[in-house]
C-alpha cells in the first residue's frame, strides 16, 4: 500500500447500470485509471443511490452487491462485486465527521449499492480494494454537500481515495435509445461545469441552479449532482485537476469524470492523455 503520498478525490459519473456490462469510453479510461490507483489504502464512496434520513457510514466486513434497479438484462443480476468493507476505517470516518459538527452512525446491515460496485468493477475488476460507503442525507444541499467533503478530506492523507458517484447529467424523463446522438442541453451543461470546475469557481458551483444552463433540465432532482461537490469539497484550493473523459450514453447521460490530486499519486498520466 502507498502510505507517502496523499490519495486523489474524484467524482465519477456512474451512468446506467448498463454501464456494468457496456464499458464504453468511461469505462475504459476507469480501468487504465484504477491501474495506477492499485495501491490506495481504500475506497470510500458517496453515491446518489445511498439516501438516508441523517449521515450513515457503511461498517459491514462484507457487504452483499445489492441490484437496485429493475428491467435490465439478467447479466447484470448476476454480477457479484465481492470487495471487502473497512469496518474499522468506517467507525473512524463516523467519528471524524462527527467531531466536525456531522453526526454519523454507522450501519451494519447496508451492501454496494449500483452507484458504488458499476464504477468500481472498471476501476478495481479484481475486487482486491477494500471499499465502503457514506451516505447521502435527504436534506443535503449543495453548501451542505461541499461541506461533507471538507469533512471528508482528511482521510485522503490516509491514502483513501475520496469518491463522489453521481452523473454530470441525469434527466431519465429524456432517456433516448442507445447510440442517440447526445442533448444540445447535456453539451451546454457539461461544458459549464468543465469550465466552472477548471475556474474553481466553488460560489457557481454552489448556485449552479441558477447560473448553469439548463440546469433544472440537466438535473430534475439533484441528488446526482450533489456527489461533485462532495469530491470538490475535498478536494484543495487550487490542486491539478484532470478530466476524466467519457462519451454521452442514452443521449443523456453525460459520463465525464474528474479527480483532484491524481498526478502526484504513483505520477499518474493525466487520464485524458489515455482517451482513444
Amino acid at each position: 500500500m502507498n502510505t507517502d503520498t496523499r490519495a486523489p478525490a474524484m467524482f465519477i459519473s456512474h451512468g446506467a447500470p448498463t454501464f456494468g456490462l457496456e464499458p464504453g469510453v468511461a469505462g475504459a479510461n476507469l480501468a487504465r485509471l484504477g491501474e495506477d490507483l492499485k495501491d490506495v489504502n481504500a475506497v470510500l464512496i458517496v453515491s446518489p443511490h445511498w439516501q438516508t434520513r441523517g449521515l450513515q457510514v457503511q461498517a459491514m466486513e462484507q457487504p452483499e452487491t445489492i441490484h437496485d434497479f429493475g428491467g435490465f438484462p439478467s447479466a447484470l443480476y448476476e454480477i457479484e462485486y465481492k470487495a471487502k468493507g473497512a469496518p474499522e476505517l468506517a467507525a473512524r470516518t463516523a467519528d471524524l465527521l462527527s467531531r466536525q459538527g456531522m453526526p454519523a452512525v454507522l450501519q451494519n446491515a447496508r451492501g454496494f449499492d449500483h452507484g458504488a460496485w458499476v464504477p468500481m468493477l472498471h476501476m478495481f475488476p479484481e475486487a482486491d480494494v477494500p471499499i465502503y460507503q457514506v451516505s447521502l442525507p435527504l436534506s443535503l444541499n449543495t453548501q451542505q454537500a461541499l461541506q461533507l467533503g471538507r469533512g471528508l478530506k482528511a482521510l485522503r492523507d490516509e491514502g483513501i481515495l475520496v469518491v463522489g458517484a453521481g452523473s454530470i447529467t441525469h434527466n431519465l424523463y429524456d432517456i433516448r435509445s442507445p447510440g442517440s446522438p447526445s442533448e444540445r442541453y447535456v453539451d451546454e451543461f457539461t461544458s459549464w461545469i468543465k469550465q466552472t470546475l477548471a475556474e474553481g469557481d466553488l460560489e457557481a458551483l454552489v448556485n449552479y441552479r441558477s447560473l448553469a444552463p439548463h440546469a433544472a433540465k440537466a438535473h430534475p432532482t439533484e441528488e446526482h449532482f450533489l456527489p461533485l461537490l462532495v469530491a470538490v469539497g475535498a478536494s484543495d484550493e487550487g490542486e491539478a485537476m484532470t478530466l476524466i473523459e467519457g462519451d454521452v450514453t442514452y443521449g443523456v447521460l453525460s459520463m465525464e469524470s474528474y479527480a483532484w490530486g491524481l498526478q502526484a499519486w504513483n505520477n499518474a498520466q493525466p487520464v485524458e492523455k489515455l482517451a482513444s
